[in-house]
């Protein structure tokens, strides 16, 4: 939902004339934009006490790049960036619709074939992505907007940039969010597209049940769910059930490829 800009906030940047604030989270601020011929974008300007940090400058500047080159299937492309500079900003496509967070929350879960258009859309967005040489890492909820010609996943490319030299943590927090995270993520081992197959099936079953299959709690709690438990997946169908509880194996070389997912739900 769109709020009015602030005192502090910019009114333009570069070509591009700011609207309003979508969005706020750990990298930066997500402003609604609208370019020289009117279109309207979403641009994120990167907070600067992390632009300032010269590891994460260059991280960000190589997974922007890679992220432009992703296919614009089921995702909000990548149109511009400011990879100099300050403030350092990415520009991506506009969705107009809501996260997925929010319209399970707010009209219940998905059924029937709404569901699995849901699953093959969000596994076409991964392909696509992954063709890039990128691994998303941060795919939840809200990371999934339902726009009118269907799901668009976004956020994907500069998950990477907040890397520190010590794992998965940066000033001692996770990179990504703990109930759709897959177990090598926790542990700061190899990072393979494998770990968005994972968060495909937390999604994907969150989607169908209304909840995230590890549950939620406190942050240890989730992660020995994630490590060492069950999912929840109660109130799926098979055979989508069984589909995601393959995916959510908790050796990445168990779960399906997503070019399996696609196939099998088509």
């Amino acid at each position: 939902m769109q709020a009015p800009l602030r005192d502090r906030d910019p009114r333009r940047l570069g070509p591009y004339r700011l609207l309003g604030r979508l969005g706020r989270g750990g990298m930066g601020t997500v402003f609604l934009g609208e370019d020289e011929s009117g279109r309207q974008v979403a641009v994120k300007v990167i907070n600067a006490e992390l632009a300032d940090d010269e590891a994460f400058h260059e991280r960000f500047r190589s997974e922007v790049t890679a992220a432009r080159q992703v296919r614009r299937f089921c995702t909000a492309a990548v149109l511009d960036a400011r990879l100099d500079g300050e403030p350092l900003y990415v520009v991506t496509e506009y969705v107009a619709g809501p996260p997925l967070e929010t319209a399970v929350r707010e009209n219940g879960p998905l059924r029937g074939g709404d569901l699995e258009a849901l699953a093959v859309n969000i596994a076409t967005a991964l392909s696509a992505i992954h063709g890039a040489g990128i691994v998303h890492r941060d795919l939840k909820p809200s990371n999934v907007l339902l726009s009118p010609t269907g799901p668009r996943v976004i956020d994907f490319g500069i998950a990477r940039a907040l890397d520190a030299s010590d794992g998965p943590t940066r000033t001692g927090q996770f990179i990504g969010t703990p109930a759709y995270m897959a177990p090598e993520l926790m542990h700061g081992r190899e990072i393979t597209p494998a770990a968005d197959v994972f968060a495909w099936g937390c999604v994907v079953a969150y989607a169908g049940t209304g909840r995230a299959p590890f549950g939620g709690g406190t942050l240890p709690e989730i992660i020995q769910r994630v490590t060492a438990g069950e999912p929840d997946l109660a109130g799926l169908e098979p055979p989508l059930r069984d589909l995601i509880a393959r995916s959510l194996a908790k050796d990445p070389a168990d779960r399906p490829a997503v070019k399996q997912l696609i196939r099998a739900l088509t």
